[in-house]
């Protein structure tokens, strides 16, 4: 999968797994591109237990990963990473394929 997850990004995975009870071993992170935003399309986080059969799957150091293939399309190439900065803190997407995005990061167009 070309996929990159940060070791910062899997850190606060982890984190966030601990803090809300979710079991790692038995829990999916799932990625998805969802349309929305003012760019048109938006990025998405949450956990699942249900593989599907059109899904993609990879290991990122105990992490699994699972994306659709509609929204890999889009994510191929992307990295997400953590940041705690002045660019604010929380989830970012890295992502080669956007064309543009809107002011606030949180959506992209193609």
């Amino acid at each position: 999968m070309e996929l990159q997850i940060t070791e910062r990004a899997l850190a606060r995975i982890r984190e966030i797994a601990t803090s809300e009870g979710v079991d790692l071993g038995q829990t999916m992170l799932r990625i998805a591109v969802v349309p929305g935003g003012c760019s048109g399309l938006t990025y998405e986080l949450g956990w699942d237990t249900t593989r599907q059969e059109q899904d993609l799957t990879a290991q990122f150091d105990g992490v699994q990963v699972v994306i659709d293939r509609r929204s890999y399309l889009y994510l191929k190439g992307t990295t997400l990473d953590f940041t705690d900065g002045l660019e604010g803190r929380g989830f970012h997407f890295v992502n080669p394929q956007a064309a543009r995005t809107c002011a606030c990061g949180e959506s992209f167009g193609l």
